[in-house]
C-alpha cells in the first residue's frame, strides 16, 4: 500500500462515463493514488487491496471531474465598463468606436500592460473560475496584435498555470482582429505580424493551438488558411471562431485541418456540422456572448445531436462581448438560452471540453484519469446547471492537493 494512496467514500461520483446518465455511481468509491485517479465503483465491489487505504469521508455529497473552461480571454489590459454604460445610455455602435472604444481600446491598454500587470488581473479572474470548481483553463491571446504583446499574453497565460493550482492549455489568436495601423491590409498584418508572432511564440513553447477570427469583421477562411496551413507545419492543433454573426463556412475549413474545435457557431448549417462530425471537432457554445450581444440567432443544438458533433460549453470570458467568468451560471445559460439538458451542460464543461483542448486525462472520472475532481454539496448532478448566482462547490482536488 502506497503512502499517497486516499480512498474517498460516502459520495456519488459523476463519472461521466459508460451509458448512464451522468456516469453516475450511487454510494460509490473513489480511490486516489498520488495524482492519479486508480479505481472508482460502487463501494460494495471495492477491492480487498484498497481497504486499508486512508479513508476520507465525502458526506455524501457528488463528486464530478474538475470542471474544464475551453474557451477564455482572460489575459488583458483594461476593461469596457465605460462603453458598456455608454450603449445602455443610448450611445451608438459608431459613436462607441468614435470615443475609442471597442476591441481598439483593449488592445491599446493591453500593449500598454506590463507583464505583472497582465499577471495580476488575469489571476483575479482565474481565481473566480478556480473557486467554482475549474481545474483546467484554455487562454488566448489576441489583445495585443503585434509580436512583443501576443508574446507577453502567451508568457502571463503559462505564468497563470505557474502561480495557481489549475492547468492552462494556451492558444495562439494572432488573428483576433485587424490593427488600426494595418487598416484595409489584413493580408499584409497575416503575413508581417501575424505568422511572424506564430513562429516566435512556437519557439519560445509558448502555444498549444492555433486560434483565428472567421468573420466578415476579422479575417477571411483564405486568410484563415494560410495561418492554418503554418499552424500545421509546426505541427500545432487548430480551432477557431467560427460562423457567430454570419456564415462563411469557417467551421467546415477548421474541420478539414481536423480542428479541435469550432466556437460560437450559431449561424453553423448543416453541410458545416457534418463536416465537424467527420472530423471530430467539438462545437464550443459560448451563451455569455449570445447574452451580451443580444444575438437570436441560436447555435443549431438539434442539428448537432443529430450529427453526433460533441458539444462542449465556455465562458469566452473576455472583456467586451462576455465579461462573465463564472462556468456554473454558463452551465445555466446553456440550459436556458440554449435548451441544453443538464447533463449535456456537465459533459459540455468536462469531458466534451476536454476533447475541444486535446486533452485525454481528465474530463472523467476512471481508473489512470489525472486526480483532477471538485466536489459539491448537491444531491443531483443537474443542481449545478439549475442554481443561478450560487457555488454548491465543497472542495476542489486537484492532484494530490484538497
Amino acid at each position: 500500500m502506497t503512502a499517497t494512496l486516499r480512498l474517498l467514500t460516502n459520495l456519488s461520483a459523476a463519472t461521466m462515463t459508460g451509458e448512464a446518465p451522468y456516469g453516475l455511481i450511487e454510494d460509490a468509491a473513489i480511490a486516489l493514488d498520488g495524482g492519479k485517479v486508480r479505481w472508482v465503483g460502487s463501494r460494495g465491489d471495492l477491492p480487498q487491496d484498497l481497504a486499508d487505504a486512508e479513508q476520507v469521508d465525502l458526506g455524501g455529497r457528488l463528486v464530478s471531474p474538475g470542471l474544464i473552461d475551453c474557451h477564455t480571454h482572460l489575459v488583458h489590459g483594461g476593461n469596457r465598463a465605460a462603453e458598456f454604460e455608454m450603449r445602455l445610455n443610448g450611445a451608438s455602435y459608431e459613436e462607441v468606436a468614435r470615443a475609442g472604444g471597442g476591441i481598439v481600446s483593449t488592445v491599446t491598454a493591453t500593449r500598454k500592460a506590463t507583464e505583472d500587470a497582465l499577471l495580476t488581473s488575469a489571476l483575479a479572474r482565474a481565481d473566480a473560475l478556480i473557486a467554482e470548481g475549474v481545474t483546467t483553463l484554455e487562454i488566448k491571446s489576441g489583445y495585443g496584435l503585434d509580436v512583443e504583446t501576443e508574446l507577453r499574453m502567451l508568457r502571463v497565460a503559462r505564468a497563470v498555470m505557474a502561480n495557481r493550482p489549475v492547468r492552462v492549455k494556451t492558444s495562439f489568436l494572432g488573428a483576433h482582429a485587424v490593427p488600426a495601423e494595418y487598416n484595409g491590409r489584413a493580408d499584409a498584418y497575416i503575413d508581417e505580424v501575424c505568422i511572424p508572432a506564430l513562429r516566435a511564440a512556437h519557439e519560445d513553447g509558448l502555444v498549444d493551438a492555433v486560434d483565428g477570427f472567421c468573420e466578415g469583421i476579422a479575417f477571411s477562411p483564405a486568410q484563415i488558411a494560410r495561418l492554418f496551413d503554418v499552424a500545421q507545419e509546426l505541427g500545432l492543433p487548430v480551432k477557431l471562431h467560427a460562423e457567430q454573426l454570419s456564415n462563411l463556412g469557417g467551421a467546415a475549413l477548421a474541420a478539414g485541418y481536423g480542428a479541435l474545435s469550432a466556437d460560437h457557431i450559431e449561424y453553423l448549417d448543416e453541410p458545416g456540422a457534418a463536416a465537424m462530425a467527420r472530423a471530430g471537432t467539438v462545437a464550443v457554445l459560448l451563451p455569455g456572448a449570445f447574452y451580451t450581444l443580444h444575438e437570436t440567432q441560436m447555435p443549431p443544438v438539434q442539428t448537432l445531436r443529430s450529427h453526433g458533433v460533441p458539444i462542449a460549453l465556455a465562458t469566452d470570458a473576455n472583456p467586451g462581448t462576455s465579461p462573465l467568468t463564472s462556468l456554473l451560471l454558463t452551465m445555466n445559460m446553456g440550459c436556458t438560452l440554449f435548451r441544453l439538458t443538464p447533463e449535456e451542460a456537465l459533459r459540455g464543461t468536462t469531458v466534451n471540453a476536454a476533447r475541444a483542448l486535446g486533452l485525454v486525462d481528465v474530463g472523467t472520472i476512471a481508473p489512470g484519469q489525472c486526480a483532477e475532481l471538485a466536489v459539491w454539496d448537491v444531491e443531483k448532478p443537474a443542481e449545478l446547471s439549475y442554481r443561478i448566482g450560487f457555488n454548491p462547490l465543497h472542495s476542489r482536488i486537484f492532484g494530490a492537493v484538497q
